[in-house]
């Protein structure tokens, strides 16, 4: 038996390596995607006061700060048993859809758009945002500037980028004021020609990758996310809905805070993130995907007149389900059309500027669960706390979680399609990272890596002798 590593995985979030077993003929046995680091968030929230969990739990996330805060806050508010204004609804609607755009921008623009725009198999020195650059500045101006447009209304709401302290138990700090609400929607023209633009592009390249296509974790396994009572697309609070490869609905309109009678988690011998399943297909057949590609598949429509063109289009690809995690691409950029149309739509409502967007309330339960969708995926906070209202116990399923099974899944099935035998070419390797970039999974806390990541892989045989080495410093 002899073992490729990838180490680490590049133009990711966060630190993993990936590991390739070969069998003395050369070809794939195993394969497995490793999370290398450990944080214990659910630990040492323990014994804090609940009020303080949306800011704590941010700090989780460097990307997706809202999403964890959101999903923190609605836990409390569960606890608190308040009703939250609705213009603090919207306000945090717009801020999570912000979130989505910078989010997605970055996943396609800086860490999947060099392999798409310059090839798998181009040199890893080149094969980066620079690279990008010299070849299309005008792409890498598009992307820089789409992020920034996300990133710009976070802060115009919330005070700053990074880690606010803006969304709280029972609502937000502060409303909106006309003056930047008119700011806002001034900036989305630009917004929304970047995205169809981009749109456009990738339409006429995807063609090019017909061989990812087929094998970048492309089988059949359920897909589950939030939706509206109508089945629309939703990320901010909405029912469960998982179907299955065919696209028909397993199960519809489960209350979040249930989550657990169909959410089973299995700790794994070679990773620190577990692996999430669905319970009535047990352990490991229970295989989902959380995440754009999941949320294109579940929804009957995406409620935004230019996102439904697109999705229909999208949805043609294949009459059931899209099963090839390489479309994760295709929806991501989906998602921020939708976004722009529904922050407009937002923003453009009477009421978004409204001062009433907090309810206070103490503790009246001692169980809180808040279900949103993050970038990646649907996002789990649920929260026990004593009498005194301090955390006595927590869970948190990220999105990442929910895909451990299916990246794995995808590694080993990318690497039995293109490693073979004692040659190692760096794009063959590459396109065994790839399948996991088409995941963006960010990993606890970021790193951010430009094609310049060091990386040293052994081919060993059953003698402990190398075979083949490939080095990049």
């Amino acid at each position: 038996m002899r073992t490729i590593e990838i180490k680490p995985v590049t133009r990711i979030e966060g630190h993993a390596r990936i590991t390739i077993e070969l069998d003395d003929e050369g070809s794939v046995h195993d394969a497995h995607f490793h999370i290398t680091q450990f944080r214990g968030f659910e630990k040492f929230c323990e014994g804090r006061p609940f009020y303080e969990m949306p800011s704590l739990m941010a700090r989780i996330c460097g990307i997706c700060t809202i999403s964890h805060m959101l999903a923190s806050a609605k836990a409390c508010e569960a606890l608190m048993a308040v009703r939250v204004p609705e213009t603090a609804i919207k306000l945090r609607r717009v801020a999570n859809l912000a979130q989505m755009i910078q989010s997605h921008a970055l996943s396609f623009f800086y860490l999947a758009a060099p392999d798409l725009l310059l090839g798998m198999d181009a040199d890893p020195a080149q094969r980066n945002i620079y690279g990008l650059m010299k070849t299309n500045p005008q792409f890498v101006r598009d992307g820089v500037r789409l992020r920034q447009f996300g990133q710009e209304i976070i802060e115009q709401l919330a005070g700053k980028r990074l880690h606010p302290t803006w969304i709280v138990p029972g609502g937000v700090t502060s409303p909106l004021t006309v003056e930047v609400r008119d700011k806002i929607v001034a900036s989305i023209p630009e917004a929304m020609g970047i995205i169809q633009r981009t749109l456009n592009w990738y339409k006429t390249v995807v063609d090019n990758y017909r061989e990812e296509i087929r094998t970048f974790a492309t089988f059949p396994s359920l897909f589950m996310g939030l939706v509206t009572p109508t089945g629309e697309l939703e990320h901010y609070h909405g029912q469960l809905r998982v179907v299955d490869p065919t696209g028909i609905v397993v199960e519809d309109q489960i209350d979040p805070k249930s989550y657990s009678n169909y959410i089973g988690e299995e700790v794994l011998p070679y990773s620190y993130l577990k692996a999430p399943y669905y319970k009535s297909r047990g352990y490991p057949e229970g295989i989902y995907r959380v995440g754009p590609l999941a949320r294109l598949n579940i929804i009957d429509r995406t409620g935004t007149p230019r996102a439904e063109e697109e999705w229909v289009e999208y949805r043609s690809l294949r009459r059931q389900a899209n099963l090839s995690n390489f479309h994760n691409h295709y929806a991501r950029l989906i998602e921020i059309l939708y976004s722009v149309e529904r922050i407009e739509q937002l923003l453009n409502d009477p009421e978004i500027t409204s001062s009433h967007v907090r309810a206070y309330a103490s503790p009246n339960n001692n169980e809180g669960t808040g279900v949103t969708e993050a970038p990646r995926g649907t996002l789990i906070h649920h929260y026990k706390i004593n009498d005194d209202g301090l955390v006595s116990w927590a869970n948190l399923i990220v999105a990442t979680g929910h895909n451990n099974l299916a990246m794995n899944r995808g590694v080993l099935q990318v690497a039995k399609h293109f490693v073979t035998g004692n040659n190692l070419q760096e794009g063959i390797l590459n396109r065994v990272e790839a399948v996991i970039r088409t995941f963006d999974p960010c990993l606890s806390c970021s790193t951010h890596a430009i094609g310049q990541m060091p990386l040293d892989i052994r081919l060993m045989d059953a003698q402990g002798r190398t075979v083949d080495r490939l080095k990049r410093d």
